[in-house]
């Protein structure tokens, strides 16, 4: 079965990852993409639950292999990529893929599967509402801090190449809109499941 793809992008901080899991429990028929990386586990995050975390080394292969559909070095010898066994993965259970990544990554999965993904950016209130929340969590230290606020800004300048611009100024109202893209992208039928 070939599924669809619904990819949230978006700057870090701007509320895709909370959008995302309202989603995945919202609906049943969607399944999130986990995604490997390089970078250290952080907190409580569980590998082959939140990321597969891999080597530098062992990503390196997979990226001579083929193994991924997408891949992008996100912050300077931190790399993140969507291998196409877990699309595959997801599509043999019959269900649809939801995607939490970065921008560029995003638009690299919208470029590819055209019309049978749905990109959505989510745009926060302002740059500098971004980085209150990025300040906030206290997870960085603060020259991977400028380096996230440097990429933001960036990433903000990417949102119109997105198929909709989601604004998150009010995670409920989000919440809502969200689901009814999601909900009005899958009852299409237009694309050969």
């Amino acid at each position: 079965m070939k599924g669809k793809l619904i990819i949230f992008s978006a700057p870090s901080g701007a509320g895709k990852t909370t959008i995302v899991h309202h989603l995945l429990k919202t609906f049943p028929n969607l399944s999130f993409s986990i995604s490997a990386t390089t970078r250290e586990q952080r907190g409580e995050e569980v590998h082959g639950q939140d990321y597969y975390f891999i080597s530098q080394e062992s990503f390196l292969h997979k990226i001579a292999q083929k193994e991924f559909v997408e891949f992008e070095e996100v912050y300077n010898g931190t790399f993140y990529g969507t291998l196409r066994s877990e699309i595959e993965r997801i599509w043999a259970q019959g269900k649809h893929v939801i995607f939490d990544i970065d921008v560029e990554g995003g638009l690299h999965l919208k470029r590819k599967y055209g019309e049978q993904a749905l990109a959505i950016f989510v745009q926060p209130p302002s740059l500098e509402v971004l980085i209150e929340r990025l300040t906030g969590r206290g997870t960085d230290l603060p020259e991977k801090l400028a380096e996230r606020i440097r990429k933001a800004d960036k990433e903000l300048k990417y949102a119109d190449k997105f198929d909709v611009i989601l604004k998150n100024f009010e995670l409920e109202t989000a919440c809502k809109e969200a689901e009814q893209l999601v909900s009005d992208f899958l009852s299409k039928t237009d694309i050969l499941l």
